[in-house]
């Protein structure tokens, strides 16, 4: 069994994919191809944005907004350390300082009191200006932006909504970018629309912005050949990714109903045998790119579905606060409790489109039996 399964739905878009890789083939268009100008335009209209710009990873779409911003040296960056390290590394190679912020015990997403208390903490001691937060729409499910969104528009400060993980995640119908400033995406090929390669990409409806990052994702281009408007980067998506992002675009909203029957059966058959299982906020729709439960012992649960065949993960058992790069950063200031609460406890299970009612059992009866 797999913990993801590509191979399933490759198997489904194969013959797109391969006309689509064909296509780009011939044209030898690679860099910024008509499939990337295409793909661009559909992911916008898919996450509601005006504008989408894709770049060569998720790390750099959530870089390019802030280099544009000119935020660096001196500025402080709201995130949660319940996360992969990416989140807390750009901002760190930004030049700036990212404020590790605790999660809501439930969902796992940043939570709106620690933000507030920490951007007061931050301001209280003057040594940072406060610039910007990056929320994490984590295992899939959109961050409480209602919430959040107010904290930072009364503090005058940018909101970027890392949703490498919950790309297509909705609350009330809306996307994360109803609420931010820009939000990004990952298509690293395990995330739920990712490619064969690295990829990213940002959207947003600030045409000014567009215009920035645009110019940043290729060395700071100008106008005028030969003449560069702005210290950049290289970072550009590959016309053969988008080729494969495009089938893949189009079933998407398919997979993520399906992820969705999945984690429903899940949730129906292990509530109350678990410690936790997966809480989704009310009038949120999740990507489900990971379904995460609590256990007393995810060591030996592990090793019990191992045996029968079934392969975990562990997202994640140590927060990016006590990781050797990050561990002279901030904390908030209550400690990040309910961080360092759930950690010891989390397990993830296999979650993609494709699983079978068959493999759905398997798993469910070896998660009983582990917990028993």
């Amino acid at each position: 069994m797999q913990f993801i399964d590509l191979h399933a739905q490759q198997a489904r878009l194969k013959a797109e994919i391969d006309a689509g890789i064909a296509d780009v083939l011939a044209h030898g268009r690679y860099i910024l191809g008509p499939q990337v100008t295409e793909f661009e335009a559909k992911l916008a209209a898919f996450g509601d944005s005006k504008f989408a710009i894709s770049c060569a990873n998720g790390t750099d779409a959530l870089g390019l907004p802030m280099l544009a911003w000119g935020i660096g040296p001196g500025d402080a960056v709201f995130c949660p350390s319940f996360t992969y390290c990416a989140t807390a590394e750009i901002i760190a190679l930004m030049g700036a300082t990212p404020i590790f912020i605790d999660i809501d015990r439930d969902t796992y997403n940043m939570c709106a009191r620690s933000l507030k208390q920490a951007i007061v903490d931050v301001k209280s001691k003057g040594e940072l200006v406060p610039r910007a937060v990056m929320t994490v729409d984590l295992f899939g499910q959109c961050a409480d932006y209602e919430a959040i969104a107010p904290v930072v528009r009364e503090n005058g400060l940018k909101l970027i909504s890392d949703s490498a993980q919950g790309f297509g995640s909705t609350l009330n119908g809306q996307h994360p970018l109803a609420w931010s400033d820009v939000q990004t995406t990952s298509f690293f090929p395990a995330k739920p629309l990712g490619c064969y390669g690295d990829g990213g990409a940002v959207t947003t409806n600030d045409e000014d912005l567009t215009e920035a990052l645009n110019s940043l994702r290729f060395h700071g281009k100008g106008t005028e050949a030969f003449d560069h408007a702005r210290i950049g980067m290289n970072s550009r998506l590959d016309t053969i990714q988008a080729a494969i992002l495009l089938p893949k675009l189009a079933v998407f909203a398919d997979e993520i109903e399906q992820r969705n029957k999945v984690a429903d059966i899940y949730s129906s058959a292990l509530s109350g045998r678990a410690e936790r299982v997966p809480a989704v906020m009310d009038g949120v729709v999740s990507t489900w790119a990971q379904y995460t439960i609590e256990v007393p012992d995810p060591v030996a649960f592990a090793a019990s579905l191992q045996a029968a065949g079934i392969p975990t993960a562990r997202y994640y058992p140590k927060p990016v606060h006590m990781q050797s790069a990050y561990a002279h950063f901030p904390v908030a200031g209550n400690g990040l409790p309910n961080t360092m609460a759930c950690i010891d406890h989390v397990i993830s299970l296999p979650m993609h489109a494709y699983l079978s009612e068959e493999d759905q059992m398997k798993v469910i009866d070896a998660a009983k039996a582990a917990l028993a």
